[in-house]
This record gives structure tokens, sequence and C-alpha cells, in this order.
């Protein structure tokens, strides 16, 4: 062989090692990407998870505000504008529900941790943080053959119901009979009410869904649009997005899709599965775009808008919200106790790290407020999967939440994995509570789902309650021993 040829074979050779080597690579990240539990992180591109938590929001489609400050109580808006105006900064937005909380875009572009830091020595300040950039991650997927099996006695007659495991489970792919939220028993109570609103803060709901667009809220007719000072008029005829180049709700995500059919698909339709709830009226809350990237800031806005229709006499009593980070925000804090204080539970997945949240903490499931849930999710034999987050002080209950079928984008279904499955199956045991007992107030709700779960020798010294949420203890379908 000349020297000629001999470099044209090693450079071939070469090639086609490198071409192994990345098509490994490609086999091994799909590998990855299909195992992963779901999960909301805080978006980095290889920073280690101390640093995690301190990447500000970055938009490529919109301009986002930098920082988030709460200027005391006696500072009237028109100096909190002098002083954004002093620095160079413009009010982007301010959170009505919490007193002085605003909302602050810096026009000169500078790094959103210094801005903070500026706002948060003036004397007019209680706190200013950067607005984080939340985001969020595939769920598991499991691709499993379709499971069949005869329709459970008394069950609605939805044809894939013998596959979700998480409201009867018999034993099918090697679970453990019982292993469920008990929904049989609780629906010869209630199978739910439209008169309860279940609201799902994620990336949105698609509202077409032929499984899910009879259980959507929309606006009443005698409710005017929503309206913000800064925000102007918002059309939330189908709910409400807190992204200003997306203001249609729907879902590009599917994430939210996934979750809202875990509340409530509509039951006994002869059509794919059924939620927790029958009957029930979802809210899509939109802070997460197509590419699951939202803030801080938009998810706070979210919140906001729901405490201010309650206010207008729209029964939402339940936030659904499966998502979270490492990112302690004082202001999502500020409002979610807001939500509190209107009577609204917010249910809050406990994260995916596989660690102790008592340690670690987790946000905002996190947070020590009195309307708060944060919920760990089982596998159908009740261990605890191996996901999961877990904590004796800071998680309250677990919930069914590994290959959880659920609705999907463009009428499809999927078999996702995380406590962000889990956390609507709690969600939407609360709707059914409030539909046969509305006038309990936030904090009769949240003990009356503590209080009433099936104990597991498995969760003692994981979770608060050591138990699995019981939906039909929880709406007196059955006597607690």
């Amino acid at each position: 062989m000349n020297r000629r040829n001999y470099t044209l074979h090693l450079a071939l050779a070469g090639a086609l090692v490198v071409l192994a080597a990345a098509a490994g690579r490609i086999e091994r990240s799909e590998r990855v990407r299909v195992a992963a539990p779901s999960r909301i992180v805080v978006r980095t591109s290889s920073a280690p998870a101390a640093a995690r938590a301190t990447e500000p929001s970055e938009s490529a489609n919109e301009r986002d505000a930098e920082v988030l400050v709460r200027f005391r109580p006696d500072v009237s808006e028109g100096q909190i504008e002098a002083i954004a105006a002093r620095l160079g900064d413009r009010v982007e937005d301010r959170i009505e529900s919490v007193a002085g909380l605003t909302s602050i875009d810096d026009l000169d572009d500078r790094e959103a941790e210094r801005v903070a830091a500026e706002y948060g020595a003036l004397p007019e300040v209680e706190y200013a943080e950067p607005n984080f950039r939340i985001s969020v991650g595939r769920p598991g997927v499991n691709y499993a053959r379709r499971f069949t099996s005869p329709a459970a006695a008394n069950g609605p007659n939805d044809p894939r119901f013998a596959e979700q495991w998480g409201l009867v489970n018999t034993g099918q792919r090697e679970g453990r009979a019982g292993a469920d939220v008990s929904a049989l028993a609780a629906w010869g109570k209630t199978q739910g009410s439209k008169k309860v609103v279940v609201a799902v803060l994620d990336s949105g709901v698609d509202y077409t869904h032929p499984d899910l667009a009879g259980n959507m809220w929309h606006r009443p007719a005698d409710v005017e649009m929503y309206f913000d000072p800064h925000l102007g008029i918002v059309d939330d005829q189908n709910g409400f997005s807190a992204l200003a180049s997306e203001r249609d709700p729907m879902d590009e995500n599917g994430h939210g899709t996934h979750c809202s059919g875990i509340v409530g698909a509509e039951g006994d339709n002869n059509l794919g599965i059924t939620g927790v709830n029958w009957r029930v009226e979802i809210m899509p809350l939109k802070f997460m775009g197509r590419g699951g990237f939202g803030s801080t800031k938009d998810a706070i806005e979210a919140i906001n808008y729901v405490i201010a229709r309650k206010g207008e006499g729209v029964n939402v009593r339940v936030i659904s919200a499966s998502w979270g980070s490492p990112a302690r925000s004082r202001a999502l804090e500020d409002v979610i106790r807001k939500a509190g204080e209107a009577d609204i539970l917010f249910v809050a997945a406990a994260g995916n790290d596989s660690a102790d949240a008592d340690r670690r903490p987790h946000f905002p499931s996190g947070y020590n407020l009195l309307n708060i849930i944060s919920v760990a999710a089982l596998d159908r034999r009740d261990e605890l999967a191996s996901f999961s987050n877990y904590g004796a002080k800071s998680v309250h209950v677990a919930a069914p939440g590994k290959e959880i079928l659920s609705t999907w984008l463009q009428g499809g279904y999927e078999e996702h994995s995380g406590t962000s499955m889990a956390t609507p199956f709690v969600a939407g045991v609360a709707g059914l509570i409030l539909s046969v007992e509305p006038g309990l107030s936030v904090k009769e709700l949240r003990e009356r789902l503590l209080g009433t779960v099936d104990k597991l020798d498995t969760l003692r010294g994981k979770v608060t309650t050591a138990g699995r949420v019981n939906a039909a203890r929880a709406v007196g379908a059955v006597q607690i021993k």
C-alpha cells in the first residue's frame, strides 16, 4: 500500500470510529431521555447543581423582567416609578395580590444579580431577587404495549381505563392489587362537579382534546375579560397565559395536558381514559411555552390571575403545580401565601432528584405554608419511586406517579413518570372532596387530604403522613379505621 492510500484508509477508519462513537452517544442519550422521570429544573447548560439556582431568566422570544422587587408598604406607586427611572429601569408589572411586589426590567441589560443587589440595598425595599428561569423536562416515557383487561365492575366505560393502575390496581403489569387511590369506592359517592375549578399551572392545556374539552373551564359570560393595569386587557376565554408572546393558553409542550388528564379527563364517555374527576372544570394556566421554558415572574403572574378571578366569583379552589427547582423565591412564596388567604390549595411536586428534601429543599413544594401540599411519587407496587424526592418533614403525602397513562397533544395518550404525575392525583382528590363539601376552608381541605391516607410501611420516615392519598376515605365513602 502506498503512502497516499495508507493515509486515505487511515482517515476513513478514523471517520468510522467517530461516527460509531457519535451513534453510541445518540443511542445512550435517547435511552436516558426516555427513562428520565419528569422534572422541572432551573435551566443551565452544564452548570453544577450549586450554580443552577442562580441563573436568571432569559427569553429569545420576548423581553422579560430581570428582577422581582418587593417595596415596603409605605412606598407609593409614584415613588416606585421614580426609583426605577432613576436607576435606568422600568416597571414591567405589579403583582396586585402582594403589596409592593414589582417586576423590574433593567434597560441597561446588566446581570440580574447586580440589579437585584442594587435594589436590595435601598431603604425602600424589603427584598429583591433575580427572575429565575424555569423549564419543564421531558417526562419519562414508557412505550409498553397497551394493556387489556376486563373493565372493573361499576367503573367507567372508557376503553383504556384498565390501564390506569393509579385509579384501580388489579395487579396489572406486575403491580400490587389495591395499590391505588381507591377511586372506585370514591366514585360510588361522587364523580366530581362542574361547580369546582382546578387550575393547572404548567405549559397550558390542549383544551380541544376530545377527552378534556367537556371538562374545561371557560370564562363565564357574566365575567369581563381580565384586565391588568400593566398587561392591559387579556382575553381569558379559555384560561390564562402569562407569556406576552402567547396569550392563548393552548399547550404546545404536552406536560400540562398530561397533568390535566389525571385531574379530570372526562369519565364514562366511552373514550380514552378517565380522570380522578369524571366531571370538573380545569382552568389552564400557561407560564411555559413550546420549548418548556418559563420564569418565576410568569408563574407569579398566573397565580395572581387566579387570586383575582377567585375574588370575582370564579370558584377556583385548587392549583396543581407539577414543577419546581432548588431556587428559593421569596416573591413566589409570598404570592402562594396570598392564594392560601383566598382559600386556594396549592398542590406541588416534591421533585425528582431521589433526594431528601429536608436536606436539599425543593421549591415551591418546600415552602412552609399552610396551603401547600408536597407530593411524592409511588410505583404500581406501593414503593416510593426511585426518582422521587422524599422528606419526613417537608414532603406530606404520596400518590401514583410511575407509568401513568394520560392525555397528550393532538388527541393522543401517553404514559409518563414523575412527581409531576403524582401531583394531579392529589389535586384531583381535592376536587372530589369539594364536590361533596364545597364549604370547606383551605385549612380543612388540606387536613382532610392528609388525615385520610392509607399508611404504608414503605413511606415511614420518608413522608410526613407515611401515607398514600385515599379518595374514598377523603370523600367519606368509606369509614376511617
